[in-house]
């Protein structure tokens, strides 16, 4: 600080005089590698949004729930081997991807111009995601502000409530003796005689908890299925806007204001787990709802069953947000010779820590819910929609001054959807400053708005009544074997014919020369083991694929044909696409096929400095316009 400098070159070659006037300018731009696109401004910026797009609502809602379901902690072994051989090789294979090239997910496919369709189909899927992903945080919002009471609106059953509404469990009849003989009669018969029930005999009413009831009549305003849209739930739409106005300011100066945002979004939810942990450890009942999340005596027998090893390997698959496009469009903001080693490792066991830690803070309090209402854990637990927005805060409302614990676990689920939605929101518009720089750099923040606006409107379907059946079948569709088949052609595509050891080489010019015992353990994964593993789990998606249901509610045919059009839509476009490459290359059908097979001539790294002797072919940004050919979709590539 305070030392003047010669005229001299920036890390990559371009050259910055500096003078008393332009010295913060300066040590901008020592710290800026790439000028055009930019880089994140340390590295904690870029592990906190690592962080925060893996770890998200599946963590808290999906994964204890499975742990739980599949034999407590016998779980984790399956779990561990399934992030060591097929989340964590492809984590390292798109973050390295995205930090060689600089590139998005779509122009990143200059390294296999065939598969290219591959990177247009990843950010459609992440825009569909997109729309429903803000939906569940607009819930979350509602329920956020809905804390904001003395006494919470869905702790008992007030006056939107119908007969159905319980907050114990209602006998409907049972066995009693009555002058020596066995009598089976309704309950009114048997109190009103002053009888007693035999164990055993009891049958209940069909009750709701009023969590549920209030969820379904008030936060919802829920239809009776996908026919009936109903009219637009005007708060829902509101909170909609909100978490839309929220993204959209986190997100006006792309990654340089978003870095800084998941300092808070990313660290916060963990202080709020610790402290739901600690509350519900000091919870009568929590030892049960903990020993049913890992289990006095962990089922070992269950990893005999395939189903334990299938739910294993999806929920590393999508907890850690791979082939979504998210992880190449974050780490193409790195500086080339960043260690994304490391960092792969460290942002997968904290994703993976992240969701065990948080089943002991929801089972806990759970386990106490089971405890005041005398029942046994599992008929309180559930997993995704009802354990968020049901069954945990059913037990909330069951704890002394409610409303604090209600919103801290909200303003939690806030934070976690958010940081994903940065992540994935970001994926769209790296896609569209790859195709369009100069007006991504002129025109950010009216872009960032833009998609934004476009999304809420899009999203608006999914608030209205029906709006649930909605988010459930995009869900279902999208979020399906749709990722996985993309995730199956970019291994494949990658290792087998970009070639495994050149793209080996490709990651040791940015982290420096490894022992081959170093890749072995890699070499396994990405030439065979992690793609036999993907294919196995693509294969049983598609056998064991159900038509949607919510709940109890069916969906109409028609439903169910919107859903497959949707994830038509989003695969169509891989051999859409390479059949346009194909056409427009040269030579005979053989010689096209090829010629798309290879990388293009502007394949590399981003920078020429870092470029070296293996890309020093590499088309320059002076060179473009003498080899430049226009293709479809605004994409260009160039002659070798």
């Amino acid at each position: 600080m305070g030392m003047l400098s010669l005229p001299g070159f920036l890390s990559c070659g371009k050259k910055k005089d500096f003078n008393l006037s332009n010295e913060k300018d300066a040590h901008a731009s020592d710290n800026e590698e790439n000028s055009d696109r930019g880089n994140w401004s340390n590295k904690a910026d870029y592990l906190l949004s690592m962080v925060g797009y893996a770890v998200g609502l599946g963590n808290v809602w999906r994964f204890p729930y499975l742990t739980y379901q599949n034999g407590g902690g016998a779980f984790l072994i399956p779990y561990t081997l399934m992030l060591a051989l097929a989340g964590l090789p492809l984590f390292f294979m798109e973050c390295s991807l995205g930090q060689f090239a600089s590139l998005g997910p779509i122009s990143i496919w200059r390294i296999l111009p065939l598969f290219q369709g591959v990177g247009v189909t990843m950010v459609i899927i992440s825009t569909f995601v997109a729309i429903y992903y803000n939906v569940i945080i607009a819930y979350a919002l509602y329920y956020l502000f809905a804390s904001f009471q003395k006494v919470l609106p869905w702790s008992d059953c007030f006056s939107w409530a119908d007969e159905l509404c319980s907050k114990t469990r209602l006998v409907k009849d049972c066995s009693a003796m009555l002058d020596g003989q066995i009598i089976h009669a309704n309950y009114s018969f048997i109190t009103s005689n002053n009888l007693t029930c035999i164990n055993g005999t009891i049958n209940y009413k069909p009750v709701q908890f009023p969590s549920e009831q209030y969820w379904n009549k008030v936060a919802l305003q829920r239809s009776t299925g996908l026919d009936e849209t109903g009219n637009v739930v005007w708060y829902l739409a509101l909170c909609l806007l909100l978490s839309w106005m929220i993204v959209g300011a986190a997100l006006f100066k792309g990654i340089k204001s978003s870095g800084k945002v998941v300092y808070f979004t990313a660290l916060f939810p963990y202080v709020i787990l610790l402290i739901l942990l600690v509350r519900g450890a000091t919870l009568e009942g929590a030892l049960d709802g903990i020993e049913y999340y890992i289990g006095k005596q962990s089922n070992i027998t269950k990893l005999m069953e395939a189903e334990v090893w299938k739910d294993a390997a999806t929920q590393i698959f999508y907890s850690l947000s791979v082939a979504w496009g998210g992880l190449v469009a974050l780490s193409s903001y790195n500086k080339f010779h960043n260690n994304c080693y490391s960092d792969a490792i460290f942002v997968c066991v904290t994703n993976c820590l992240t969701s065990v830690f948080a089943g002991f803070a929801i089972f806990s309090v759970l386990g106490h819910m089971a405890f005041v209402l005398k029942r046994p854990v599992s008929e309180v637990v559930d997993s995704g929609f009802d354990l968020a927005f049901v069954a945990y805060p059913e037990a909330l409302s069951k704890l002394p001054v409610s409303p604090l614990w209600s919103f801290l676990f909200f303003f939690m689920l806030l934070l976690l959807g958010l940081d994903s939605q940065f992540a994935t929101i970001e994926t769209l518009t790296t896609t569209i400053q790859d195709i369009y720089p100069k007006m991504m750099k002129k025109l950010r923040i009216p872009i960032t708005l833009g998609v934004c606006v476009l999304l809420f409107f899009l999203g608006l379907i999914c608030v209205t009544q029906a709006g649930i059946y909605w988010v459930n079948l995009i869900d279902h569709f999208c979020a399906g074997w749709g990722i996985l088949f993309a995730a199956v052609l970019e291994i494949i595509g990658i290792v087998y014919i970009y070639g495994g050891n050149r793209f080996i080489e490709d990651i040791e010019m940015m982290i420096g020369k490894k022992s081959c015992f170093f890749w072995m353990w890699w070499r396994m994964c990405w030439f065979f083991i992690t793609p036999v593993l993907l294919v196995a789990i693509l294969v049983w998606s598609l056998v064991t694929f159900s038509a949607p249901t919510y709940g109890s509610v069916l969906y109409p045919t028609w439903g169910t044909a919107v859903g497959w059009c949707m994830i038509i839509f989003c695969v169509i476009w891989i051999p859409i696409v390479a059949v346009v490459k194909i056409l427009k290359a040269e030579g005979n059908l053989f010689q096209r096929i090829a010629s798309c097979c290879r990388p293009t001539a502007n394949w590399g790294p981003y920078l020429e400095c870092h470029r070296g002797e293996r890309y020093s072919h590499v088309v320059t940004p002076k060179k473009e316009k003498e080899h430049e050919i226009p293709t479809v979709s605004g994409f260009t590539y160039f002659r070798e």
